[in-house]
């Protein structure tokens, strides 16, 4: 089946948690043209450490999820723009 004929990530709209602001502090730490790549990997670590704070571990764990979505969501494009399998980019961008 072609990538872009089902993106299997559509239907997974109506679990989304609260945890998308957290999710977006966290990224955007990251990729700020502010930040060199230390100091963003230490705002990243404030944003979770916050989280858990605020609203423990069950925060925590809607955060993984929602960030999880949303990067899945992100291969799933640039798989389809690229005419390959999302489960294939996924294997070249986290498998060493």
């Amino acid at each position: 089946m072609p990538a872009d004929e089902f993106d299997h990530l559509d239907h997974l709209d109506r679990f989304r948690s609260p945890a998308g602001p957290w999710v977006y502090q966290a990224v955007a730490a990251v990729v700020s043209d502010d930040h060199n790549a230390e100091r963003g990997r230490d705002a990243a670590r404030a944003v979770v450490e916050a989280v858990l704070a605020e609203a423990g571990p069950d925060g925590l764990t809607d955060m993984a999820v929602e960030l999880s979505l949303k990067l899945a969501e992100a291969l799933e494009r640039i798989a389809a723009e690229q005419g390959l399998a999302a489960v294939d980019l996924t294997e070249v961008w986290f498998v060493d």
